[in-house]
C-alpha cells in the first residue's frame, strides 16, 4: 500500500512538472523566472516541515541570528529554488546566444590552468543555478559529466535528465560502475561536475562544517586523487536574470600522508570553500533536508 501511494505521489509530481515547465516556456524568461519565485514562496507557506528544516539548518551559517531574519532567509532560498527550477524548464540550447549577457566569470584562468594539467572536478554546493553553467562549459568547450539523483518517480528523473542533457551535461544515474565511469572519463583529461554539501549515499566522511560535525561526501577528493585531476570549487549566483559564476581556488590531489589522511584534508579544503560560498548568499542555499544529524562526531584528520 505504501508503495503504491509512494508511485502515485511521484506521478503526481511529474505532471506537475510537467505542467509547470510548459506554462513557464510560453511566458518571457523574467516573467517566468517571477512566477516560478513566487509560485515557490506561496509552497514555503504550507510546506511547514521543509520550511524548519531550512530555518535550522540556516542557523548553523548565521549563528544567533533573530527568528525574523531565519524565516525571511528561508522564504528567500524558497523563491531560489523556485527559479533554479524555472532555469531546469526553460534553459536549451538556444539559451547559448544570450549567455554572454547572463552569465559572469569570476575565475576562468583557474579552468584553464586545470584543464591544462589533466582531468577537473568542479566541485560544487546546492547553491544557486548550477545547470546554466553546463550550457556556458559546453559552449566554451569542455561539456562534463555529472551525477543525477533519482527523483520521486522514474519518468520524473529521466525529463531531468533529458532537461539537463539539452544543456550539454552527460547525466549518470547512482549504480555500481559511476564511479569507474566518473576515473575513466577524468583519466582522459576529461571534466567532472559533482554537487558536494550533502550526504546523499550515505557514505561521507564526518567533519566539521559551519563550526558543528556533519557528513561531507568524500567523492571528489577521492577521485582527485586516484587520478590527478585538480578540484575546482564553484558556484553559480542567482542575480536577478543574470547569473555570477565563481571558480576556485583550485584545490590540488597530492599524496601527503595516508590515504585517509588525504581524503580528509582535501575535504576540509573544499568545505572551507564551500563555506565562503553559502555564507556570501545563505538565502539562495537549497538546503531542504537536515544537514547536520545530532550524534555525528568529527572524524577527519587534522595535520
Amino acid at each position: 500500500m505504501g508503495r503504491a501511494k509512494a508511485a502515485h505521489k511521484g506521478r503526481r509530481a511529474y505532471y506537475a512538472y510537467r505542467s509547470g515547465c510548459f506554462v513557464l516556456n510560453l511566458l518571457p524568461r523574467s516573467l517566468a523566472l517571477w512566477l516560478a519565485s513566487a509560485v515557490a514562496q506561496i509552497a514555503a507557506r504550507f510546506m511547514t516541515t521543509e520550511r524548519t528544516v531550512v530555518e535550522n539548518n540556516l542557523r548553523f551559517v548565521v549563528g544567533d541570528a533573530e527568528d525574523a531574519l531565519l524565516s525571511s532567509l528561508a522564504r528567500a532560498s524558497f523563491a531560489s529554488y523556485g527559479r533554479y527550477w524555472a532555469d531546469v524548464a526553460t534553459l536549451g540550447p538556444r539559451s547559448a546566444r544570450h549567455i554572454d549577457d547572463r552569465f559572469h566569470v569570476t575565475g576562468r584562468a583557474c579552468i584553464d590552468e586545470a584543464l591544462a594539467a589533466g582531468g577537473v572536478i568542479f566541485a560544487l554546493p546546492h547553491l544557486g543555478s548550477w545547470e546554466i553553467g553546463g550550457l556556458w562549459a559546453a559552449r566554451e568547450g569542455f561539456p562534463f559529466v555529472t551525477v543525477a539523483e533519482e527523483a520521486a518517480d522514474d519518468q520524473l528523473t529521466k525529463w531531468f535528465i533529458d532537461r539537463r542533457e539539452r544543456l550539454g551535461m552527460r547525466i549518470l544515474g547512482l549504480a555500481s560502475d559511476t564511479s569507474i565511469k566518473l576515473l575513466a572519463e577524468l583519466r582522459t583529461g576529461g571534466a567532472v561536475a559533482l554537487v558536494a554539501d550533502r550526504d546523499v549515499v550515505g557514505d561521507g566522511i564526518s567533519m566539521s562544517f559551519f563550526g558543528s560535525p556533519t557528513k561531507i561526501p568524500a567523492g571528489p577528493a577521492v577521485l582527485a586523487l586516484r587520478t590527478g585531476a585538480t578540484i575546482i570549487p564553484c558556484t553559480v549566483y542567482q542575480d536577478g536574470t543574470k547569473y555570477q559564476a565563481h571558480f576556485g581556488p583550485l584545490i590540488r590531489s597530492e599524496r601527503l600522508g595516508s590515504l585517509r589522511e588525504d581524503v580528509s584534508r582535501i575535504t576540509r579544503e573544499l568545505v572551507a570553500v564551500f563555506e565562503g560560498f553559502i555564507a556570501e548568499h545563505p538565502e539562495q542555499w537549497h538546503a531542504f533536508q537536515p544537514i547536520w544529524v545530532e550524534g555525528d562526531e568529527p572524524e577527519d584528520v587534522q595535520q
